[in-house]
């Protein structure tokens, strides 16, 4: 049985993204023109950080979870994160009102979704592979580790985990 769940932005990560883009394309655009006699280099060197960060994030960012009978895949263009389902202790889902105290430790919040490390003055600290503040759940694994995952249907993510 492998079942995917797919993944939304929200509104603010939808804005943040675009936003993000087209910033990041107007200093590219804007400093070409702005030395376009001169030396190149530091317009060479700026254009190379803002793609390298840029498709750094892009590339670890969740695209869907998937559940197999042992296995929750969070499924990243890079590199997958996979969680054995024996070193899962509990899963849940948790109201948006719970999330409301959450502050980014180490991490992205909005460009193509929210993801690294959080903090929540209720539930302590979360690794999150999310992609919307709403919708979300969170896994509890056998060492305490809370990893926060917002599949667009959370309710059919959590029945589906505990058949």
């Amino acid at each position: 049985m492998t079942m995917i769940f797919d993944t939304s932005l929200d509104k603010l990560a939808k804005g943040v993204t675009i936003g993000i883009t087209i910033l990041f394309a107007t200093i590219i655009v804007g400093q070409y023109i702005a030395f376009k006699d001169g030396d190149k280099t530091i317009p060479n060197c700026i254009t190379v950080g803002l793609l390298l960060i840029y498709f750094f994030i892009f590339a670890f960012r969740p695209i869907n979870y998937i559940l197999t009978t042992e296995k929750l895949i969070i499924h990243r263009p890079l590199s997958n994160v996979k969680i054995n389902r024996d070193e899962i202790k509990s899963i849940e889902q948790i109201a948006k009102e719970k999330l409301g105290n959450t502050f980014r430790t180490f991490g992205v919040g909005g460009l193509f979704g929210y993801f690294g490390k959080f903090a929540n003055t209720k539930l302590g600290s979360m690794t999150w592979y999310a992609t919307r503040r709403d919708k979300a759940v969170l896994i509890t694994t056998s060492d305490n580790k809370k990893i926060l995952l917002t599949p667009d249907n959370p309710e059919e993510f959590v029945a589906n985990f505990n058949l």
